[in-house]
This record gives structure tokens, C-alpha cells and sequence, in this order.
């Protein structure tokens, strides 16, 4: 089984790729922590290595077709990841994640440790705009364009376990 798992950041995509991979017994591959470590590696915030990644499309282009690659070949793995349910068009299920701008802000200073939510949401945005053009310019793909995906569950609404519960019944429901 292939699922995938997308939202914008600080939906919650990580956190129920994780908990379904461990329930499950699944692999997970992530998009998002393969461009924060490469952020890092280019000592560069997320927005800063995100306008390096506008210039040179090779960045967002290995990401992508590396995770498309893993997912194709094989069996029993969560694929997280903003264009994970477009670029792994024959997932199982293909899960959408929403949640409010305030809670995404909250969840993302905190992860981040950005000193205040005001700055949080400013580079939330800026990161948001300039993948958003990104994925438009490199693949004709619009990230509000939620047609891809069998499920949208609010993020914002349900925590980990609550949203766990609910793909734990369609994976299940998916085995029959």
C-alpha cells in the first residue's frame, strides 16, 4: 500500500506520517526534512534556501523525483511531502491535511523556534508564495487544487491520534 500525505506547513503532515508509519509497520519518505537539512547544509532559513530553490530548479526537482522514485518502488510506504499526492499518481490514498493559518503558525514557531508568531507567519507566507509559484512554474500544478487527493481532514480540528483513528478505518477499509 502507498499513501501519501500533503498540507501546507505546520498542518500536521510530518506527525501523521510518522504515527502512521509506526502503526502500520510502514517506511516514510519526507520532502519537507530533506529540504530543511538541505536549508541547513546552505546555512540558510527555509525562505532563504526556498528563493536559492526559485533560481535553481534542480533543488525541488531532485526532491521530487527522488520521493517519486522510493514511492514507486515500493510497497507499505507513507510518502509525505506538499506534492507528494500529485507526484506519486497511483497512491492507495492520498491524503490532504488542512488546518488554519493560527494553528499552523503556533505549531510552526514552536518547532522552529522562531522567537515570535508575528515572524512566524511572515515567513510562512513568504515561504508558501514562493513554493506555490514554484510548483506552478515547474509542473502546472496548483497547490489549491485539492482534486488529487481521496481525503481532506482538518489538522486543526483533530490531533495526531484523532486524525490517525480516521485513516486507520480507510486504510482498513482500503484491505478489503
Amino acid at each position: 500500500m502507498r499513501i501519501t500525505v500533503s498540507g501546507l506547513p505546520g498542518s500536521g503532515t510530518t506527525s501523521l506520517s510518522r504515527y502512521l508509519a509506526q502503526r502500520h509497520g510502514f517506511e516514510m519518505i519526507s520532502a519537507g526534512e530533506v529540504f530543511r537539512q538541505l536549508a541547513k547544509e546552505h546555512n540558510l532559513e527555509l525562505a532563504g534556501f526556498g528563493r536559492l530553490a526559485e533560481e535553481d530548479s534542480s533543488y525541488d526537482k531532485m526532491i521530487d523525483a527522488r520521493q517519486k522514485e522510493i514511492a514507486e518502488a515500493r510497497d507499505n510506504i507513507i510518502v509525505e511531502g506538499r506534492l507528494s499526492g500529485w507526484m506519486v499518481p497511483g497512491a492507495d490514498l492520498k491524503i490532504w491535511l488542512f488546518a488554519p493559518i493560527d494553528c499552523r503558525i503556533q505549531r510552526i514557531a514552536f518547532r522552529d523556534q522562531v522567537l515570535d508568531e508575528t515572524t512566524a507567519k511572515q515567513l510562512t507566507l513568504e515561504r508558501e508564495q514562493c513554493e506555490a509559484g514554484r510548483y506552478r512554474s515547474y509542473y502546472d500544478i496548483d497547490i489549491n487544487d485539492l482534486s488529487a487527493y481521496h481525503m481532506v481532514l482538518n489538522s486543526g480540528h483533530w490531533g495526531v491520534e484523532g486524525l490517525g483513528s480516521i485513516v486507520d478505518a480507510a486504510i482498513e477499509q482500503l484491505k478489503t
